[in-house]
C-alpha cells in the first residue's frame, strides 16, 4: 500500500534536515572545524540545536503521520496538518537566527507540539474506535 501523504511529507523533511545539515557544514568548512563546533556560536548556540530539534520531533510525526493514513485517516485532514507541521519545522530554524526571544522559533515549536499532540489524539480515537474486519475465506474471494 503507498501512502502518498506520507511519503510526500518524509521527502520533504529529508530535504529539510539536509539543509539544516549543510547550513552547519558550510560553517565548519570556512572555520576548518572538522569535528565539533572549535566555540563557534553560530554552530554551538543556533544551528546545531535546530538541526537537533528537528531530528528529535519529526520521526514520532513521520510515524504518526503513516500510522494514521494506513488506518484511513482524512485525506484532506492529514495534507493539512502535514504541511503546517513542516511550515513550522521551517520556522524554527529562521527564528533560532535571530535574538531570543523570537516569534518565528516559538511559532515552530508550538505548531510542532500542538500538532503532535494532535495526531497523538487522532491515533488513540482511530485505535479505540478499530473494529477488525472478519478475515476473507478463500471460498468468499473466488466468489466474488
Amino acid at each position: 500500500m503507498t501512502l502518498p501523504i506520507t511519503l510526500t511529507i518524509a521527502a520533504g523533511a529529508a530535504l529539510i534536515n539536509i539543509w539544516l545539515g549543510t547550513r552547519i557544514s558550510r560553517l565548519r568548512l570556512r572555520d576548518k572545524v572538522s569535528v565539533g563546533d572549535a566555540g563557534n556560536a553560530a554552530i554551538l548556540n543556533r544551528m546545531r540545536p535546530a538541526e537537533a530539534n528537528f531530528t528529535e520531533y519529526t520521526p514520532f510525526f513521520l510515524i504518526l503521520l503513516a500510522l494514521i493514513e494506513l488506518a484511513a485517516g482524512s485525506p484532506t485532514w492529514l495534507w493539512i496538518v502535514a504541511v503546517v507541521f513542516i511550515v513550522g519545522r521551517l520556522l524554527h530554524p529562521f527564528g533560532m537566527d535571530r535574538p531570543a526571544p523570537n516569534k518565528l522559533r516559538m511559532i515552530g515549536i508550538l505548531t510542532t507540539w500542538l500538532i503532535l499532540v494532535g495526531l497523538a489524539g487522532y491515533a488513540l480515537v482511530l485505535a479505540s474506535t478499530y473494529r477488525p474486519q472478519p478475515a476473507v475465506t478463500y471460498a468468499e474471494h473466488t466468489a466474488l
